[in-house]
């Protein structure tokens, strides 16, 4: 029995309006890679469902409450609405959002056959299919959707309107071209932006390349023009005082003090190099805790705060401990701005009898802890040529028999644990 149910209006504005920025590039959307957007998204449209259903479910209530197929439509009602709200509270895999589709589709089918007044209902259920199906897929379940709402339409109206035929397929094909077109449009800038940061990535390990070949050419200078004419000073003047030590004293002591001299001016030398090596935050008779405040300091930009706390006494730490915590903090903070999203960041020096540690947290993105033995670096980047990833900080730990610590869960940040120990020990066996 066909029932003379009321046409709903059309809503003003489509709940479902595609191109949402956070929709997927792939033209499909996984559930289980929500992103902020993503979920407010899947939230308004299943309010604007669940609206839109209590609407037509209450209107059809309202006109035909002693109708025989009531039962039937409150139920179908109540399973769309379960179903649906499920989906937002818990999203799952892609595959099982595809399976929620199908439940939804299939009970909004037969509820739409039953009473047309709920036709209007697949306006969300369009902008879904588009979210989470292959386009070719999604624009056939579309075009089946809006088919059916123009039948629906048409059984509804008193007589014949062009707008109900026009409506629904205008209304769908605009829903599908915007979102087909701004997916592809983020496919596309994408990749334009993975370009650039691979292009990025290139310049600066061209740029290391060559400052590290000009760094060793300084150094090869400045060791051959001083030491190594030192010592080879050094050399003949010994072997000039050897050969008059019996014959003429005297001059044989004179260069002897004058290879004394030459040593002691390589010396001064030598010391200049190491401390022209040595980390610039140390180089002028910093403290660790100093160098770490400064560290701070300076990488609290672009977005990122880094605050550094101490504990423990102010031990005075060998300068290879200093300098490997303070390349450790910098090697990791330097992939924290790079690679976590993180806002906050946290250097901890803690200062015992016998052991100093350094923790560096971060409330990024985090990542999945590698297995004790793997290769995979979760803090390094892509660029071999770095040197600032895990290997190249647990090799400089290593070197002092210290040892390096990760904990870290994928949406929860990480924190970095660096510990040597300050009595003599033995490093372990690389």
């Amino acid at each position: 029995m066909r029932h003379p149910d009321d046409h709903p209006q059309p809503p003003s504005a489509s709940p479902g309006s595609p191109g949402s920025p956070a929709s997927p590039a792939s033209g499909a959307f996984a559930p289980g890679a929500q992103t902020r957007d993503d979920r407010l998204l899947s939230a308004l449209l299943t309010t604007a469902f669940v609206v839109l259903l209590a609407g037509a479910l209450l209107r059809y209530v309202l006109k035909h409450g002693d109708s025989d197929r009531l039962p039937w439509i409150l139920g179908l009602s109540v399973v769309l609405a379960v179903v649906q709200v499920a989906g937002q509270a818990r999203p799952g895999s892609r595959r099982a959002g595809r399976v929620r589709l199908a439940v939804v589709v299939a009970c909004w089918v037969v509820v739409v056959l039953l009473a047309p007044s709920f036709a209007w209902c697949a306006v969300p259920l369009i902008h879904t299919a588009l979210r989470l199906l292959p386009t070719r897929s999604a624009v056939a379940l579309v075009t089946a959707l809006a088919t059916l709402v123009v039948l629906a339409e048409l059984r509804l109206a008193d007589g014949f309107d062009p707008n109900h035929l026009l409506l629904p397929p205008v209304v769908a094909a605009l829903a599908t071209g915007v979102f087909v077109y701004l997916t592809r449009e983020a496919t596309r800038r994408q990749h334009l932006i993975d370009d650039l940061v691979r292009t990025r990535r290139e310049l600066a390990a061209t740029e290391r390349r060559e400052g590290t070949l000009a760094e060793r050419q300084r150094l090869s200078r400045e060791i051959h023009d001083s030491l190594a004419q030192g010592l080879s000073s050094q050399n003949m003047l010994l072997q000039a005082a050897d050969r008059q030590w019996d014959t003429d004293p005297q001059a044989a002591r004179t260069h002897l003090r004058t290879a004394a001299s030459i040593a002691a001016h390589g010396l001064t030398e030598a010391r200049r190099l190491v401390h022209d090596l040595a980390p610039a935050d140390l180089a002028e008779g910093a403290g660790l805790a100093q160098a770490l405040a400064t560290l701070a300091a300076r990488e609290s930009r672009d977005g990122l705060t880094v605050r550094f706390h101490a504990e423990g006494p102010d031990t005075h730490l060998p300068d290879q401990a200093a300098s490997a915590l303070l390349r450790t903090a910098q090697g990791a903070l330097a992939n924290i701005r790079e690679h976590s999203g993180a806002r906050t960041a946290a250097l901890t020096l803690t200062c015992l009898d016998d052991t100093v540690a350094l923790d560096v947290a971060d409330d990024g993105r985090g990542f999945p802890a590698p297995e004790p033995g793997g290769t995979r670096d979760p803090l390094g980047d892509p660029d071999p040529l770095r040197g600032h990833g895990l290997p190249a900080i647990r090799a400089r730990l290593r070197q002092l028999g210290g040892t390096l610590a990760i904990e870290s869960t994928p949406g929860e940040g990480a924190v970095l644990t660096a510990t040597i120990p300050l009595t003599p020990a033995t490093p372990p066996a690389p």
